[in-house]
C-alpha cells in the first residue's frame, strides 16, 4: 500500500491527473473517505489525466456520469445515497463496469464493504453471485483509495493496486 500526502486541492487533483496518464484500460478505482474528503477532485484530476475536457461534477445525484472524448472514456458512480447493496444492484450500476473505459466509484465500501477490496485478490466475481457477493469487472484491476482528513486542507491518502 502506497501513502501519499496531499496538502491542498490541487494535489490531490494533480495525483488523479498522474493516474489518468497511465491508466490502464478496465481500471476501477474504489473512492472511501468522509464527506469533502476529495474524492470527486481526485476524479476530476483522473479526467484530465485520461484528456477528458468536460467539466467533471459530481454524479451524487444521478448515481453515475459518462465522460468521453478523452483516451479513454471515465465512467464516474457515486453511492453516497445508496444505503444498501440491495439499493445498489436495483439501481442497475454493474453496466459502468467497462473495459474500454476507467471506472470510478465513490462511498465505494458500501458497494464492496470496508474490505472490499479483498473479494478482488483471488478472482473476478460474476454478476449472478450477486447480492451475496459484489460484481467485479474482469480483466482489470481495483485500487482501492482511502483519503483521510488530517485538517482543512491536508489529507492522507492510501491506494494499493489489486487483481491482473
Amino acid at each position: 500500500m502506497a501513502t501519499f500526502i496531499s496538502r491542498s486541492p490541487n494535489e490531490t487533483e494533480a495525483l488523479g491527473e498522474s493516474w489518468g496518464r497511465s491508466a490502464p484500460s478496465g481500471l476501477v478505482i474504489g473512492l472511501c473517505g468522509e464527506l469533502g474528503a476529495g474524492k470527486t477532485i481526485l476524479a476530476r484530476g483522473l479526467a484530465r489525466g485520461l484528456g477528458v475536457i468536460s467539466r467533471v461534477q459530481s454524479p451524487t445525484f444521478t448515481l453515475a456520469r459518462v465522460y468521453t472524448g478523452g483516451r479513454l472514456a471515465l465512467y464516474h458512480l457515486d453511492l453516497y445515497r445508496l444505503e444498501t447493496r440491495e439499493q445498489i444492484a436495483a439501481a442497475g450500476l454493474e453496466e459502468y463496469f467497462s473495459t474500454s473505459g476507467v471506472t470510478v466509484i465513490e462511498w465505494a465500501e458500501r458497494w464492496f464493504g470496508e474490505s472490499g477490496r479483498l473479494a478482488f485478490r483471488a478472482r473476478p466475481l460474476s454478476s449472478t453471485s450477486w447480492p451475496l457477493s459484489p460484481p467485479a469487472p474482469a480483466p482489470g484491476v481495483l485500487r482501492w483509495v482511502t483519503i483521510e482528513c488530517l485538517s482543512g486542507t491536508d489529507r492522507r491518502i492510501h491506494y494499493e493496486d489489486i487483481g491482473h
